[in-house]
């Protein structure tokens, strides 16, 4: 928990340890009890009176409906010690008044604490939450400073600034260890399983969206390889979305309440990768088709590469065109902002190399055929 507190990003640290607590026992003396004529329940009553109070009288008050409940309870300063209590006084049975100190004794014990276990073994939470880092940034970071437990414990140090931090250089040079019986384990509970659990179902969805656009071109092309040049700019789009989110948190990411307020790829931004799926497949089908009857026509291969370029440009700009300006109002929604700036830039970088790299591949797989 203290290197959490020191990793930036890491807030509202807490961990499920208790201070050790004491508790105060009041132990009767069977036989002074008998011979004072007061019984233990009664002993017991008039301890529990004075420290929780007595709530069974009520006052009604004219015009209210809820009669107001009495409380009779000793005052703070009179019940805050042995001492206090042992001045408390208990009525017998044939009128005499006893000291409770005179009937017993005061024993201080221990308050066991509770004791968490997961797969029969013993376990201690640590929770925290993250402002503006993503989750695995900050694990990744307090992991690469963890030492060999011969190490000492904890070295305070100043953190290093995130902007000098890579993934090849990751850490913040807080080094820290752990006794060797003990044993570290990160795993979000709460909303960072929740993304984990629905980036991996978004996921099986995407594979299972890429099988089922296979499928349908073979049916549709009678051909198992042509369907992988048309799918080709389905990955391209990897290399619009990614580099694009990190753009634009370098251009346009802003602190808010003294902590970064980045654009993350959140779930939506996935399912706008999904969808991307079969919009770029239909410009590489536009390409592949055009160059299928150029050549059936007659025309040399390299000549319908060319020419499917120049006159499907235009198809394929106003198509994409038309998505991209469709997505830009759901930038500006909290929510689905990731599903527009992934629509946005998985379509910019597909079509651009779709020009190139779908022709290229067509003419390196099919030029030898064809002459």
């Amino acid at each position: 928990a203290r290197r959490m507190r020191l990793e930036p990003g890491v807030v509202e640290v807490d961990d499920v340890s208790e201070e050790p607590r004491r508790k105060l026992t009041f132990v009767p003396d069977q036989e002074k009890a008998a011979l004072a004529g007061v019984s233990v329940a009664e002993i017991g009553q008039t301890i529990a009176i004075a420290l929780g109070g007595d709530t069974q009288q009520v006052l009604r008050v004219e015009g209210e409906r809820i009669p107001l409940r009495l409380t009779f309870q000793l005052p703070r300063a009179q019940r805050s010690s042995a001492a206090d209590l042992s001045q408390l006084t208990v009525k017998g049975r044939a009128g005499n008044i006893v000291l409770l100190g005179e009937l017993g004794q005061w024993q201080e014990s221990r308050v066991g604490q509770t004791i968490y276990h997961k797969n029969l073994q013993r376990i201690a939470y640590v929770h925290a939450e993250c402002a503006g880092r993503p989750p695995a940034e900050c694990v990744v970071d307090i992991m690469a400073d963890r030492q060999p437990a011969d190490v000492a414990a904890l070295h305070p140090a100043e953190p290093k600034a995130l902007a000098s931090r890579t993934y090849f250089r990751n850490g913040s040079g807080i080094r820290w260890s752990l006794p060797p019986e003990f044993a570290v384990s990160f795993s979000g509970e709460g909303e960072w399983k929740i993304t984990l659990d629905v980036f991996r179902d978004l996921g099986l969805a995407f594979g299972a969206a890429m099988v089922m656009i296979y499928i349908i071109l073979v049916a549709q092309t009678a051909s198992f390889l042509l369907p992988v040049v048309v799918m080709l700019a389905i990955p391209l789009t990897i290399l619009g979305v990614l580099p694009g989110f990190y753009g634009l948190n370098m251009m346009l990411s802003s602190p808010v309440g003294g902590y970064a307020d980045p654009v993350f790829f959140t779930a939506t931004a996935m399912i706008g990768m999904i969808a991307l799926s079969g919009i770029v497949t239909r410009d590489s089908i536009i390409l592949v088709d055009f160059m299928q009857l150029a050549v059936a026509a007659g025309r040399p291969l390299f000549d319908a590469i060319l020419e499917s370029r120049v006159v499907r440009l235009r198809p394929i700009l106003l198509t994409a065109g038309a998505a991209l300006l469709s997505a830009i109002p759901i930038t500006f929604d909290p929510i689905f902002s990731g599903l527009g700036w992934s629509l946005i830039f998985g379509l910019i970088a597909s079509t651009l190399f779709t020009l190139f790299v779908i022709p290229a591949t067509y003419w390196l797989l099919y030029a030898e055929r064809h002459d």
